[in-house]
């Protein structure tokens, strides 16, 4: 696939001037150019595998943002035009959630549903599309990415998926293409060059076990591209992100780059209820349970109540041991994800009951960098760099490193 070229609106100016700004003001968020960490980490390593021997481990000159989907408080989810924002707004890395076509292409949606994400419900010719399918156990009726081809996919266009609550972003419905894989790389790939910075992405593999039942197995498709793009190292600027663990235990065997193993505050990886395993999500956050990810991913990536658990009123308070638990597994953390909106925050962050109304985002990412958090996500990233950059200016010290 080629990358489409974007236009460069005087919002999109405006926003990269503040995020320069940003940048200049706080110390540098870049990677060193050889920032790498220690040997790759090899196929399917053992105890120990964690991120002391993959991706940037120890060299990083802050803790990073990543792009949750995009700038997508701003503009909708998983566009490019949604990335290239994140990226004028100082985010260190971006996130496509990838999911298939019905001819093997991996594109850019939150979920293989398009109901809600796209204007497929208004085009008459895909009406006969909509149907009712099982996904991890659950009944969904829509869209499905599934049963179209990229080229029936591609003629559909963006939309905001929660338009009452970022209607600024609705403003956008219409006018972005849903990017395949290939051309969220291939736009990292010209950023960096643009910015003089790295630009990660860290795509996550959504609903893997379904797709490898009908016949869509995401695992091949993803090394695919990333041996076509000599992604698959441990220096890579990609991370692979999963709920599940068996599609990650597989990638650590085919390839060298860096992997994140999602952890919800609830319920359990799909691929593992399917298989009769009563393993939950909580227990792969246990002290024991963390070894474990670390024998096959570099990151544990829990949701953040697992990090800041909320009381009965719904405020947070002082962080839980799992970060202190997953460091000493040699396990970096990415904590999910930080929005800017009232409902979104725990309540001793909140500025109103307006549940749509910005609330003190900044307070909440300083709290879970004072947890030890190495990464954020946030749909916010011009809130959550700026928050970052101060932090890192108060306290006046790198990211600590991992012994």
């Amino acid at each position: 696939m080629t990358s489409r070229t974007l236009r460069t609106t005087p919002a999109l100016l405006a926003a990269g001037a503040v995020a320069s700004a940003l940048l200049v003001a706080g110390p540098a968020t870049a990677h060193d150019a050889d920032g790498r960490g220690g040997p790759g980490h090899g196929h399917g390593h053992g105890p120990g595998h964690g991120p002391g021997h993959g991706h940037g481990h120890g060299h990083r000159s802050a803790p990073e943002v990543i792009a949750h989907r995009g700038a997508s408080g701003y503009r909708p989810e998983h566009t490019l035009e949604a990335y290239e924002l994140a990226v004028a707004q100082g985010a260190d890395a971006i996130e496509p959630d990838l999911v298939a076509t019905r001819d093997g292409v991996l594109v850019a949606r939150h979920e293989n549903e398009i109901g809600g994400t796209t204007d497929v419900a208004d085009r008459p010719e895909f009406a006969d599309r909509r149907t009712t399918r099982l996904i991890d156990g659950t009944a969904v009726t829509g869209w499905f990415t599934e049963d179209f081809t990229y080229a029936e996919l591609s003629t559909l266009r963006a939309e905001e998926r929660l338009p009452e609550v970022r209607p600024g972003s609705a403003a956008y419905d219409g006018l972005y293409e849903v990017p395949t894989f290939d051309e969220v790389l291939d736009l990292a790939d010209e950023l960096s060059e643009e910015t003089g910075r790295e630009i990660r992405v860290a795509p996550e593999t959504k609903h893997p076990t379904y797709f490898d039942s009908i016949g869509l197995d995401l695992t091949p498709l993803v090394v695919e591209v990333l041996e076509e793009r000599d992604y698959d190292e441990a220096d890579s600027p990609v991370v692979v992100q999963s709920f599940e663990t068996t599609n990650l235990r597989e990638l650590d065997e085919l390839v060298d780059t860096p992997l994140v193993q999602l952890l919800d505050a609830t319920g359990a990886p799909y691929d593992l209820v399917a298989a009769g395993d009563d393993t939950t999500y909580a227990d792969l956050a246990s002290r024991r349970g963390l070894r474990e990810v670390a024998r096959y991913a570099d990151y544990v990536a829990p949701h953040k109540d697992l990090v800041l658990p909320r009381d009965e009123a719904g405020a947070i308070g002082e962080p839980s041991d799992v970060v202190r638990d997953a460091h000493r597994a040699r396990l970096e953390v990415v904590v999910w994800t930080l929005r800017a909106e009232n409902q979104f925050l725990p309540t001793n962050l909140r500025s109103s009951d307006d549940p749509n109304a910005h609330g003190d985002l900044a307070g909440e990412v300083s709290a879970h960098l004072d947890a030890g958090v190495d990464v954020v996500f946030s749909d916010h990233p011009d809130v959550a760099v700026a928050a970052r950059d101060a932090w890192v200016a108060e306290h006046q010290r790198p990211h600590r490193p991992r012994r």
